[in-house]
């Protein structure tokens, strides 16, 4: 079947990159992923986002679609005789999956992100203990949705499993920047278990970036405090 022709305009250390990168591997599609430089924003970049001039940038046919949730759907849609469903396939399951989806962009992902960026420990251990709490949830949450199978989804990666899944490089990074388990086997087991599912899937494994590689860049885009 042709795909007709496809570019990801990224970066490799994206969270919100991966979740399209995943997503068209999941959909098992052909495309050229044009990196952009760090610290720069290539024309094309610019002439396919004016509006938010940010990566991801999903161009298909010449036409772009932009922000991550918003690609991952698409790809789902365009594609959709193409492998499994990524989206849930009754509209509450949907609605719900977007609800998370929402959560983790706006609730749990700010928290994650504030420990690297805490000043003083009692800042990071605030952040720290904000995030355990915030991580609960998402435990819960996979125990509802997963129905006792092995992702959010059921039976296989979908639509909450990307959202979540492409910050797990990040959540080791950000663990050992805080020199603290975030993702604790004893106090959130089946989410645990799950990330280890996904980390492992044929589809997802060779996008995860190495953890020292994305440490060192994390280095860059935090930069500590001089004392």
């Amino acid at each position: 079947m042709v795909t007709g022709d496809v570019k990801l305009i990224g970066s490799w250390a994206s969270v919100f990159v991966m979740r399209a990168r995943i997503a068209l591997n999941l959909k098992s599609i052909s495309y050229e992923f044009l990196q952009e430089t760090y610290g720069t924003k290539s024309e094309l970049l610019l002439k396919s986002n004016p509006v938010h001039k940010k990566i991801p940038v999903l161009i298909h046919d010449d036409k772009p679609v932009c922000e991550s949730n918003i690609i991952v759907q698409y790809i789902d849609e365009a594609w959709s005789s193409y492998g499994l469903s990524i989206l849930p396939s009754q509209p509450y399951d949907r609605a719900i999956a977007r609800f998370w989806a929402a959560y983790v962009d706006d609730k749990w992902f700010i928290v994650l992100r504030s420990i690297l960026t805490a000043r003083g420990e009692e800042e990071k251990k605030a952040a720290i203990a904000e995030v355990e709490e915030r991580t609960d949830h998402l435990e819960k949450a996979f125990i509802e949705c997963s129905n006792g199978k092995p992702f959010f989804n059921g039976d296989h990666i979908g639509y909450l499993d990307i959202a979540l899944g492409s910050f797990l490089g990040w959540w080791k990074v950000v663990e050992l920047d805080a020199n603290h388990i975030l993702l604790d086997e004893t106090k959130t087991p089946s989410l645990f278990q799950w990330a280890e599912r996904f980390c492992n899937d044929p589809d997802v494994k060779p996008l995860m970036p190495e953890t020292t590689k994305l440490a060192e860049f994390a280095r860059k885009l935090f930069p500590k405090p001089q004392a």
